[in-house]
């Protein structure tokens, strides 16, 4: 959880500022809190993951535009950006014969390959749609600008939410459990522990 909401911690500042100034003050403050998040986990000696490296380029890229140019498009491109690099690589990975999620969740649980692949595709699917979404939001015509940064604080997050929920229900059904010895069985003999 506090790791949870440690990567949220930009976002949070993007629209606690945008409430009180603007699009752009928010843009500032959501850089320099992704650049103060790197400086932190580096200085107390994390692991700084991938994800950060690629959210902070294109924080920086995309902000950086927006406020160069006084312009809200490339924000409002940054979730769609975003999620579709991720989506993007998970897909792409598999085409390499890499199956990205089991990468990230092969040693915390056990699926078959056939369920190790739909997860990969599922999420793969998931960041490309929430990426459509956005840009749907943000240049339909049909929201506001604030209602487009509700939507990528609350409504992305709760999209995403329910999908991890729906995942969760559906690993719990794929989820392989090492063989127990039965009743009166004597488990087998690990090499090495005699």
């Amino acid at each position: 959880m506090k790791k949870f909401l440690f990567d949220l911690f930009p976002l949070i500042l993007f629209f606690v500022a945008y409430r009180y100034a603007d699009i752009y003050t928010a843009t500032a403050v959501a850089i320099a809190a992704s650049v103060a998040q790197l400086i932190w986990l580096r200085a107390t000696g994390k692991r700084i993951e991938m994800t950060h490296w690629v959210n902070i380029s294109v924080i920086v890229i995309f902000g950086g535009a927006t406020l160069w140019l006084h312009s809200d498009v490339f924000i409002k491109w940054k979730p769609t950006v975003l999620y579709w690099l991720f989506g993007a690589a998970l897909l792409g990975g598999k085409l390499f014969g890499r199956n990205i999620m089991r990468r990230l969740l092969g040693s915390q649980i056990e699926l078959s390959d056939a369920a190790w692949d739909k997860l990969n595709l599922s999420w793969g699917l998931f960041f490309l749609a929430a990426g459509a979404i956005n840009l749907y939001v943000a240049f339909s015509g049909h929201f506001t600008e604030s209602q487009w940064v509700n939507f990528k604080v609350f409504g992305l997050m709760g999209l995403l939410l329910v999908f991890v929920i729906g995942q969760s229900l559906w690993l719990s059904k794929h989820m392989q459990h090492p063989t127990q010895p039965e009743a009166g069985e004597t488990p087998p003999r690990e090499i090495g522990k005699d």
